[in-house]
C-alpha cells in the first residue's frame, strides 16, 4: 500500500514538472511574437519622413537660342557714277543723313564744259531745223503756182525732218551732259547713318572702282539673320496656330533678342523670311527676323542671340532641385511600391523655367524625393511626404 502511494505521488510530480514547462514555453513564445511584433513595429515607426514630389506630365515652354548677325533693313554702297577728283566731303564717318542731302562734292568744271559743248550744238541744230521750215514756206507757193515741180517741195520737207531729228539729239546730248553733271553732287539715296570713309578731298573717283565711297544705313529698322537646324524648323512650321498665322505674319513665334552686353532688347520682333532651300552641307535653313529700331540702339554688323519659344505637350518635368549629377550622369532619388530608394538615371530633353524635362528614366505616377539626400542610401525604406 506504501509502495502503491509513492507511484502516485511520483506520476502527480512529473505531471506537475510538465505543466509547468509547458506554461514556461508558452510564456517563452509568447514574448518572442511580442518582441518581434515590437520590432517591426519600431522600425514602421522609425522610416525617415522626407518630403516627394509625385511625377505628372504638363505644358513645357523651352527657349530656343539661335546666334544671328544685325544689319539694316537699308544697306547701301555710295559710288560715283561720274569720274573725276573730290573737291568736298560735307560730312563724317557716322553722321545720319536726310534722303537727297549731299555728301560730297566731285569737280564738275569738265561736266561743265561737256554741258556748254551740247548746248551749243543744240542751238546749231535748232537754227538747221528753222532754215528748213523757212525753205518749205518758200517753196510752197511755187508749187502750188506750178512754177516749180513737186519733188522739190518734197526733198525740203525730208531736209526738214533730218534737222528736227537732229535737233532731238542734240536735245538728248544736253540731257545726258545735265544728268552728269548732277552726278557730280553724291546725295543720299536713303535717310541712314554714314559709315567709313576711305577717300578724302583731291581723291580720284570712278565709276568702276572696287571700294565704295562710303556706306549708307538705314537703321530704323534691322533684320537678324540666323540659321536653324531642319528638325527645329519642322517642328515651328508644324506649330501653325490661326493665331499666330494673323498676329505676327509668320508660321514662328515671336522672337526676342538678347544683345551683346546680354541684356535683352526691349521691342519683339517677327521672323518674316525663311531661305527657300537647306544648306546641305550643314542641314541648317538660314531665317531672318525683324525688329524695329527707333532708338537707333543697333548697327550694322551688331551681333546678337535670338530667342524663339517652343511650347511641348504632356511632358514629364522634374525641378532641377530634386537631381544630382555624378560624373556625366543625372539622376533622382526614387521610390519603389514599398517606398525604398532607388537612384534612378534620367535622360534630359530640355529646361523650362527652373524644371527639366525628362524623356527617359521616369513615368506618371512615380514618386521622387525632393530634399534630405545626405540621410538616405539606395534601398533604405522612406516614409514620402506628399
Amino acid at each position: 500500500m506504501k509502495f502503491e502511494s509513492q507511484i502516485m505521488y511520483t506520476k502527480l510530480n512529473r505531471n506537475l514538472y510538465l505543466s509547468i514547462s509547458a506554461l514556461f514555453i508558452s510564456a517563452a513564445a509568447m514574448t518572442s511574437c511580442t518582441k518581434g511584433n515590437s520590432k517591426n513595429a519600431d522600425t514602421k515607426e522609425n522610416a525617415l519622413s522626407l518630403p516627394a514630389i509625385k511625377v505628372d506630365t504638363a505644358t513645357a515652354t523651352t527657349i530656343k537660342d539661335y546666334i544671328g548677325t544685325i544689319e539694316g533693313k537699308v544697306n547701301v554702297e555710295i559710288r560715283s557714277q561720274v569720274e573725276g577728283v573730290i573737291d568736298e566731303i560735307y560730312v563724317d564717318e557716322g553722321d545720319f543723313v536726310s534722303q537727297g542731302q549731299i555728301l560730297c562734292q566731285i569737280n564738275p568744271m569738265a561736266y561743265q564744259e561737256i554741258l556748254n559743248n551740247a548746248l551749243a550744238n543744240e542751238n546749231v541744230e535748232r537754227a538747221k531745223l528753222k532754215n528748213a521750215k523757212l525753205e518749205i514756206d518758200r517753196l510752197r507757193p511755187l508749187v502750188q503756182n506750178e512754177v516749180i515741180a513737186e519733188v522739190q517741195l518734197q526733198s525740203v520737207r525730208s531736209n526738214y525732218e533730218v534737222a528736227k531729228a537732229q535737233l532731238a539729239k542734240a536735245s538728248a546730248a544736253v540731257a545726258s551732259a545735265q544728268i552728269s553733271l548732277e552726278f557730280t553732287k553724291i546725295k543720299a539715296p536713303v535717310s541712314g547713318y554714314i559709315g567709313r570713309i576711305p577717300k578724302r578731298v583731291g581723291n580720284l573717283v570712278t565709276r568702276g572702282e572696287k571700294e565704295p565711297i562710303t556706306y549708307l544705313t538705314d537703321v530704323s529698322g534691322v533684320y537678324v539673320y540666323f540659321s536653324m537646324s531642319e528638325s527645329d524648323y519642322l517642328y515651328f512650321s508644324k506649330d501653325n496656330t490661326e493665331t499666330r498665322r494673323s498676329s505676327l505674319g509668320s508660321i514662328l513665334p515671336e522672337a526676342r533678342l538678347i544683345l551683346a552686353d546680354g541684356n535683352e532688347y526691349s521691342e519683339v520682333g517677327m521672323v518674316d523670311a525663311v531661305n527657300g532651300q537647306v544648306n546641305r552641307s550643314t542641314g541648317a535653313i538660314s531665317l531672318r527676323a525683324s525688329f524695329p529700331n527707333s532708338k537707333a540702339i543697333m548697327r550694322s554688323g551688331n551681333t546678337g542671340t535670338i530667342k524663339l519659344k517652343e511650347t511641348k505637350k504632356g511632358v514629364i518635368q522634374v525641378p532641377q532641385e530634386v537631381t544630382t549629377t555624378i560624373q556625366d550622369k543625372t539622376f533622382v532619388y526614387m521610390l519603389d511600391k514599398d517606398n525604398k530608394v532607388v537612384l534612378q538615371a534620367i535622360t534630359i530633353d530640355g529646361v523650362a523655367n527652373k524644371n527639366y524635362i525628362v524623356s527617359q528614366g521616369l513615368k506618371r505616377g512615380d514618386l521622387v524625393i525632393k530634399t534630405g539626400f545626405s540621410k538616405i542610401a539606395e534601398g533604405m525604406k522612406v516614409k514620402p511626404q506628399l
